[in-house]
């Protein structure tokens, strides 16, 4: 079995039913963290659509946010569900805004995004 994240028509994501649960799991932990929504949601007949313009907000401050964290545990906590997340968004295409590649700080965070979109089955 498996969980659609839908944008209209298009599956953005197709993961196995942990993966949906657990993703949102972290979701709404993420949305109690920022105090805002986040676009996906909720799951129905193992259907969640994507709101874009929700999401691209929801991305960017959960972005914003990971760069702020100087605090080693909650770095690496987060940063999983940061790079799927902002996976999802890309594919979503709504804008997420990196930094500039001069002394680029998402560098990293780049690399592990590009790494998750390669195996995140559609």
């Amino acid at each position: 079995m498996s969980q659609f994240f839908d944008l209209g028509d298009e599956t953005l994501w197709n993961p196995s039913n942990g993966a949906a649960r657990l993703f949102l799991g972290q979701v709404a932990v993420f949305e109690a963290e920022l105090g805002m929504p986040s676009g996906v949601g909720p799951m129905e007949n193992d259907e969640c659509q994507i709101e874009p313009a929700v999401l691209e907000v929801f991305a960017n401050a959960l972005l914003a946010r990971h760069r702020q964290t100087s605090h080693a545990i909650i770095w690496a906590l987060s940063v999983g569900f940061t790079a799927t997340l902002l996976a999802l968004a890309e594919r979503a295409r709504v804008e997420v805004r990196w930094s500039p590649d001069d002394g680029d700080p998402d560098h990293g965070l780049r690399a592990k995004v590009r790494e998750l979109d390669r195996r995140m089955v559609r």
